[in-house]
């Protein structure tokens, strides 16, 4: 068979690099999220971009399928196998190859993480903005696109990256783009790679901006009495254009979850959670006009934190929902949503969304980088009762068709991967037709990471399955 012949191979160009044990695939076959898939056949753990795209030479000679693994924090079924193949785990690419301070910008390696990265960039007064909460790796963040607390006032991904250098399905190794803030030069494909889920190529090293750690932080909670009233809160404030650093909503159910998971006593009302930055006296400003904006819509108890500690204790209970919602309802999976819509109808996004799930009887936090009109929910089911499970993802349904009515999109950070596929079709339509065209242009043999952005045609099916 193609497949034993591909193992052999690598197996005799990589020695005990390449990995068949079980455990090792069993761990390379999930992700955070709730969608199960089939495990890859190996996992090469590589070293440098030349073992990478040697690597993905082989397997695309023998149309063996390529998943490229970061850190596996991804929530829609990115880095399952439908098709088996070779996982390349990029946690061992993790340099940090140069850092241009002058210039504020660094290279990296894929498998660089976010905290490793800030907790080496901190002595030099720099700091990569992108949270998306879990430490993901870089590459991993290219690939889905990735965004978070910050993207109100830094962007996502899509804004830091000026150049990568990527492994394409055919083992060659390209640069996207160079270390200039703007480039007219041909198409644009540091954007085509950011956000493609390792279905064009593999990224092995990237360089991203990176900027000064403010003179000065300030985070902060405010409580509301309705939903409505924090969420009109956060629309008050970007309409204004107060340069609000993270501004983060949590309903009552959510500061339930966090409560109970990290020992804290927080009144159960919908809280804003926000931050700001730069000199003391702008800081200080900017917390005295959201105090106002706040307090017009009823908010109380609006307590800021200027040292550090204080300011990460409060974003750790922040970030630790996702595993709280899942301890609060112990024994049930969990589907996540991830939409968007522009800010004017975020309102109308949440209150409706809220409004379903009290109707429906399901146990659901909800909470958001509403800043840029960007929501989840996490929606709690019996997989024992397959009545509530049906009525869970009705409701992701319902969430998701709302927002694209709105004008807005199925997933606003965690991508698309196996989990997404229908919405995209939903939200994008005939457009997916010129996204497979480019899949097949980049990707012939169709071995990079695939049924992930989008489903296989029968043609794709064949190639991967090893029926040409």
């Amino acid at each position: 068979m193609n497949k034993d012949m591909a193992l052999k191979e690598l197996s005799e160009r990589f020695g005990d690099r390449l990995s068949v044990k079980a455990a090792d695939r069993d761990a390379h076959g999930r992700d955070e999220g709730g969608h199960d898939g089939p495990s890859p056949d190996a996992v090469f753990r590589p070293e440098n971009t030349r073992e990478v795209a040697d690597a993905v030479k082989i397997c695309a000679r023998y149309r063996l399928p390529v998943i490229p693994f970061g850190a596996g924090t991804s929530l829609e079924g990115h880095i399952t196998a439908p098709y088996g193949g070779l996982s390349i785990d990029m946690s061992g690419m993790n340099r940090i190859l140069a850092v241009h301070s002058e210039d504020l910008d660094v290279r990296v390696e894929a498998g660089v993480t976010r905290k490793q990265l800030n907790a080496f960039l901190h002595d030099k007064g720099l700091f990569f903005p992108v949270d998306p909460g879990a430490d993901a790796t870089l590459g991993g963040m290219v690939s889905t696109r990735a965004s978070g607390t910050n993207a109100v006032r830094y962007g996502t991904m899509r804004e830091q990256v000026l150049s990568l250098e990527v492994v394409t399905p055919m083992g060659e190794i390209i640069e996207t783009g160079t270390r200039a803030r703007k480039s007219a030069a041909g198409y644009d494909l540091n954007h085509l790679f950011v956000g493609a889920e390792g279905t064009l190529g593999i990224v092995t090293e990237m360089t991203v901006k990176v900027y000064g750690i403010p003179e000065k932080l300030a985070a902060g909670i405010c409580r509301f009495p309705s939903l409505s009233a924090a969420i009109e809160t956060v629309i008050d404030t970007i309409q204004i254009g107060l340069p609000v650093a993270r501004i983060e909503l949590l309903d009552e159910l959510s500061i339930r979850a966090v409560n109970k998971h990290s020992s804290m006593d927080n009144p159960e009302q919908p809280t804003l959670f926000v931050e700001f930055h730069g000199s003391p006296g702008a800081v200080e400003e900017q917390i005295e006009l959201f105090r106002e904006l706040a307090d017009d819509r009823g908010g109380s108890a609006i307590d800021f934190a200027h040292k550090q500690e204080d300011i990460n204790r409060l974003w750790h209970a922040r970030h630790q929902l996702y595993y709280a919602t899942r301890a609060l309802a112990a024994g049930k999976n969990t589907i996540t949503t991830d939409v968007c819509v522009p800010i004017s109808r975020l309102g109308d996004c949440m209150l409706a969304t809220r409004a379903d799930f009290t109707a429906s009887g399901l146990f659901a936090t909800m909470l958001g980088h509403v800043g840029d009109g960007n929501f989840h929910t996490i929606i709690a089911a019996d997989p024992d009762n397959p009545e509530e499970m049906a009525l869970a993802d009705q409701m992701n349904e319902n969430i998701v068709r709302r927002a694209i009515e709105m004008g807005g999109t199925c997933t606003g950070e965690h991508g698309i991967g196996t989990g997404k596929r229908t919405f995209l079709e939903w939200e994008r339509g005939h457009a997916l037709m010129p996204m497979r065209q480019i899949k097949a242009a980049f990707d012939p043999f169709g071995i990079m990471n695939p049924g992930k952005v989008f489903a296989l045609t029968d043609a794709d099916d064949a190639l991967c399955s090893g029926k040409h």
